[in-house]
């Protein structure tokens, strides 16, 4: 039985073999994970489909396309009674040498044809680097065809040349990652609207109520649910906030999927709350938390993190005082908390020392008015400073 690599999704053509759970002619049982897949938006698990002896015949760190043989099982008898062969490692896809965009752009200002260069990326992709190496060798031999006389004095090697670098290929999701952060400054006209909170009240409820409603519903208050419950509210009242451009129509949802931005060591996933008006504080919690745990365990599926309407991110956690979220295209807003940090402020003429906390709402302007960014961001902060109106289910 041949191991390929399995379709995920309508929108994921490629993955990165990034790990073999088992050793060459080891013998598994059915149903044993055999590698590890990523792909620029989810992790999968490959697992037997029976038992057998593994033959691996493509080794971990390719990229490679939608149902590519990456190796064999075979049964155990078939095993004891022949030499098995390696299956054949996947065919290269035919067609055109596959390009980096910025290594494109940088061969047409060269003057340089794709067919000319050599990729060392992965899948032979060209990069930015096998450009500048091919130009640098055309020099070299440009200058060692050249009389002596007219040759350049060769400069001496840089003083730092010695020092120890380390280079490692971008992961699938880092550079979706990547590329999505500069589509976002490319493909909208980003702006953000900033305010502040007085989370005073809220602190407190949270502390009158921690008991309670943990021994009631299993799983303790956070903040997030808060903000969850603020954001949908004030998205009913400002609907272009959770709306979307399609060519030339705006898209506008009558429900309010929130992706929640969750940070891993592999970089940033954004999970989605399903819904999220009908979800009391509890469920937003609980769900919340499972979200955070499969995306540390790397076990998000594709459903989980496709559809969000807006997205709520939390650079608080990490301790950022104030900063400017980037949309998650397609939508047209994210809210930025930060950390909560006890300052003075003027209240009925005295200064007083307040948790306060920015907020911070990153907008697309081609959809969005400043009025209605403001608007919106400054409901958010009202229920926030009275969150009696959100009404805890305890």
């Amino acid at each position: 039985m041949e191991i390929r690599i399995p379709p995920v999704g309508e929108s994921i053509h490629e993955a990165l073999l990034a790990a073999w759970r088992v050793a060459d002619g080891a013998f598994i049982e059915q149903g044993a994970v055999l590698c590890d897949l990523e792909t620029d938006k989810v992790n999968i698990e490959v697992t037997a489909e029976m038992a057998g002896t593994v033959q691996i015949a493509v080794p971990a760190g390719q990229t490679l396309p939608v149902g590519a043989i990456i190796g064999a099982i075979v049964p155990a008898a078939a095993a004891h009674s022949r030499a098995v062969a390696t299956p054949p490692a996947a065919p290269s896809p035919a067609g055109p040498v596959p390009v980096n965009p910025g290594a494109a752009r940088l061969a047409r200002e060269r003057g340089l044809a794709a067919a000319e260069l050599t990729g060392s990326g992965p899948g032979g992709r060209v990069t930015v680097d096998d450009v500048m190496a091919h130009q640098a060798q055309a020099l070299e031999k440009l200058d060692s065809a050249a009389p002596a006389g007219a040759r350049s004095t060769p400069h001496p090697p840089p003083a730092a040349g010695d020092r120890p670098v380390r280079r490692e290929p971008m992961s699938p999701l880092r550079q979706r990652i990547a590329a999505r952060l500069l589509a976002a400054r490319q493909q909208t006209a980003m702006l953000t609207t900033f305010n502040e909170a007085d989370l005073g009240r809220l602190r407190e409820l949270r502390t009158r109520h921690q008991e309670h409603f943990t021994a009631h519903h299993g799983v303790r208050l956070g903040l997030m649910s808060f903000f969850v419950k603020a954001t949908v509210e004030a998205l009913r009242a400002y609907p272009g906030v959770n709306a979307r451009i399609d060519g030339g129509d705006i898209v506008y949802h009558d429900y309010y999927d929130i992706g929640i931005a969750v940070g891993t060591d592999r970089g940033l996933v954004v999970p989605v709350l399903r819904d999220a008006d009908g979800l009391t504080f509890a469920e937003i919690e609980l769900r919340i938390s499972e979200l955070a745990q499969k995306a540390n365990d790397r076990k998000l599926t594709l459903a989980e993190l496709e559809g969000g309407t807006f997205t709520i991110s939390n650079g608080g956690i990490y301790g950022s005082l104030l900063s400017t979220p980037i949309l998650n295209p397609p939508q047209s807003g994210v809210l930025g908390m930060h950390a909560i940090q006890e300052r003075p402020v003027a209240r009925d003429g005295q200064v007083v020392v307040r948790p306060m906390m920015y907020l911070a709402l990153s907008y697309d302007h081609r959809l969005i008015d400043g009025r209605e960014a403001v608007g919106f961001l400054k409901l958010v902060k009202e229920y926030l400073e009275d969150p009696e109106e959100l009404l805890l289910e305890l």
